[in-house]
């Protein structure tokens, strides 16, 4: 059969005509639908109705899809038949244009994409050809009455091509092709698709007389092609088969094979139910990505979280590698570059353990053509570069900050090779995971100034006295990287005496810091120059007030005189600071002192002096409000407390009395301290 290149006009007095022009968009083939439903409604022509239907949809689509400009659509209907015409305003040929090439191939898997449209104009319509005209061209159809439609080559609605062979089964109707392809995927099944491919198998299978087929599915997750329907018996390899190719994006690839005797219609019904399981296969495919994305976003956002955990620069490199195995691959690794910019193996991970041997010995081989060479490469390039057997996969650099801190290798799936997804996923952990570690390094590197600098505020060892016993505790704030300003100092002082120092600068960080070695040296300067400990409290006051940055200090003053007839004298000085606690040697304890003015916060102070003796076996206890003030909820630990807690304490030592307070103090809460504890014992030891 050819087709013709004008159209058999029809119509006359009595026909019925009706014309209408359509924007191209998805709404257009109901429209054209619905023009041609009335107008075979007014004609009586009821009994085209399904194939009239079909072939319209089939030119509309088309031309939607492949002009892009308005459609003319023109009905005419007479008492014999009804006639078709589909114009757009597209320049170049029609066939491409409108429905594309026409198929001259003897097999299945020869239909062109977009010559699919005319096979079932071919094979529905009376006759059929196109039109050109001055503003345009386009496909028409006639569709006559049963036994009113021409019998010459050019009818071919029921006939078969001379030479052809005859086919098993009577060819189909419109109506049930029609029907066949308003097959939908049950929307509350949990997997709808295998049913409803079986569901569109069998009726092509039935409709063309086929003796088995199958439509395979790979969704390239690593399992293969996997069987999503089957009907009938296996196809056997000796039969002539159809074969018709899913049209899927990747990853998914499949086809539907057909055991199907040759037929002027058995191709392009595989070929339409084909495209029909594609498109709900392809919305299948974008749901099941579309679920990864959110799960993958959802991976990020927990490791994100679980990196930014830990401020340990060696925890943080071992956890990257338990992060990525093994949903991400077999192996993990991750090196560090030293100084030299040398790199060094941190942590490494395998799905399987009795693998990580083999795996320590492939990254420590060198050579041109080994693990290490291509990881330098990565840090190099600071861009993404595979590496070979035996240990497939791929390495990507550690960047953060600009700085280039390592490389992230990760071995290949047991399976399957990594999926762009899942590249994005581990550059984007890499990402992450640098930025992890450089945050731990920079923490690791401000604890260690924290904890030179919080060292060389306090003493490095109590001096030994005889007849005098000297103990301190101290333990910083649980924030290790901020500097306290907390400290205690016990000084010699020029006329034989010692002098004991406790004290505490407002706030903290490195300006604390710096005002509390201020009122350290400050203190040694002056008592090293004999002044007068009135004298040092008013120096010291005026320096803080000029310098202090707007910090005060609350601090105690104890000089110790050397026993004398078993006695200690204790001349003790407050400038703001908790009393000590008196610890009898024979039981019983107390506070002592009169308070001051602390320092810093006015031009002068009050500094009242409070003598103390210590008989043999007395103790004094200093402290800091890191003690009184620690807290359990909304209670205090409080100064009565500390009383209760030392009163059972006298007569030990002065390392026991430490350290039962320091204890007693941590244990009151779960709670890391939140302000600096700083415990000094001063004891009279003589026999």
């Amino acid at each position: 059969m050819s087709a013709e290149t004008r159209p058999a006009t029809a119509g006359g007095p009595d026909g019925h005509v009706r014309r209408v022009r359509l924007p191209a968009d998805r709404r257009t083939p109901a429209a054209a639908r619905a023009l041609v439903r009335s107008v075979l409604t007014e004609a009586h022509l009821d009994e085209l109705l399904n194939e009239a239907l079909l072939l319209t949809t089939e030119l509309t689509t088309n031309a939607v899809e492949h002009a892009g400009t308005d459609l003319d659509i023109e009905v005419t209907a007479d008492e014999i038949g009804l006639t078709v015409t589909v114009s757009d305003f597209a320049s170049g040929p029609v066939e491409e244009l409108i429905v594309g090439v026409r198929n001259e191939a003897d097999e299945i898997t020869e239909v062109a994409e977009r010559g699919r449209g005319l096979l079932l104009v071919d094979h529905f319509a009376s006759r059929w050809g196109t039109t050109y005209l001055p503003t345009g061209k386009g496909v028409w159809f006639r569709l006559d009455r049963s036994g009113d439609a021409d019998a010459g080559p050019e009818h071919a609605a029921h006939g078969t091509p001379s030479g052809d062979p005859q086919p098993a089964t009577a060819a189909p109707s419109a109506a049930a092709v029609s029907e066949l392809m308003k097959i939908s995927p049950d929307a509350y099944a949990d997997d709808p698709l295998p049913d409803f491919a079986t569901h569109l198998l069998t009726g092509v299978a039935e409709m063309v007389g086929a003796a088995g087929g199958l439509i395979r599915l790979d969704r390239g997750d690593g399992t293969g092609p996997q069987v999503l329907a089957r009907y009938g018996r296996q196809p056997r390899a000796g039969n002539k088969l159809l074969h018709v190719p899913l049209t899927v994006h990747r990853p998914y690839a499949g086809e539907l094979e057909l055991d199907a005797a040759p037929s002027a219609y058995a191709g392009p019904l595989a070929v339409l139910a084909a495209e029909r399981l594609s498109l709900h296969l392809e919305n299948d495919r974008l749901r099941r990505a579309d679920v990864r994305r959110q799960a993958w976003l959802t991976f990020l956002a927990e490791a994100s979280e679980l990196l930014a955990q830990s401020l340990d620069v060696e925890l943080t490199m071992a956890l990257i590698p338990q992060l990525v195995v093994p949903r991400l691959g077999q192996w993990c690794a991750v090196h560090t570059t030293d100084e030299w910019g040398r790199l060094r193996l941190a942590a490494a991970s395998h799905a399987d353990e009795s693998v990580l041997p083999q795996l320590h010995k492939v990254l420590a081989e060198t050579g041109p053509d080994s693990v290490q060479a291509r990881l330098r490469e990565a840090t190099r390039s600071a861009a993404q570069v595979p590496l070979g057997g035996p240990m497939e996969g791929f390495a990507v650099p550690l960047i953060a900050r600009g700085q280039r801190l390592g490389t992230l290798a990760v071995g290949r799936h047991q399976r399957h090779r990594h999926d762009p997804d899942e590249v994005a996923v581990l550059e984007d952990v890499a990402r992450r995971a640098a930025l992890a570690i450089e945050n731990a390094r920079i923490h690791a590197e401000r604890r260690r100034v924290a904890q030179t600098l919080q060292q060389s505020l306090l003493p490095p060892v109590l001096p030994v006295v005889e007849g005098i016993g000297f103990a301190a505790e101290y333990v910083p704030t649980g924030g290790d990287a901020d500097v306290g300003g907390d400290f205690y100092d016990v000084v010699p002082l020029p006329d034989g005496r010692w002098l004991v120092v406790i004290g505490d600068v407002s706030g903290k960080g490195v300006q604390a810091a710096a005002v509390t070695g201020l009122v350290r040296d400050v203190i040694r300067v002056l008592v090293g120059d004999g002044k007068p400990l009135p004298e040092v409290l008013a120096r010291l006051n005026e320096t803080l007030v000029e310098r202090g940055g707007g910090r005060y200090c609350t601090l105690a003053l104890a000089a110790v005189g050397p026993v004398v007839g078993g006695r200690l004298d204790v001349s003790l000085h407050l400038a703001g600071h908790d009393r000590p606690v008196l610890l009898r040697g024979g039981g019983g304890g107390g506070f002592v002192g009169t308070g001051g003015t602390a320092l810093g916060l006015l031009d002068r102070i009050s500094t009242p002096t409070a003598e103390v003796p210590l008989a043999p076996g007395d103790a004094l206890v200093f402290y800091t409000d890191g003690v009184t003030e620690r807290r359990r909820g909304r209670e205090l630990f409080g100064t009565e407390r500390l009383r209760e807690a030392a009163a059972p304490l006298a007569g030990y030592s002065a390392d026991v009395v430490a350290a039962r307070l320091r204890a007693t103090a941590l244990g009151f809460s779960v709670e890391a301290p939140r302000d600096d504890i700083a415990i000094l014992v001063l004891r009279n030891e003589a026999a």
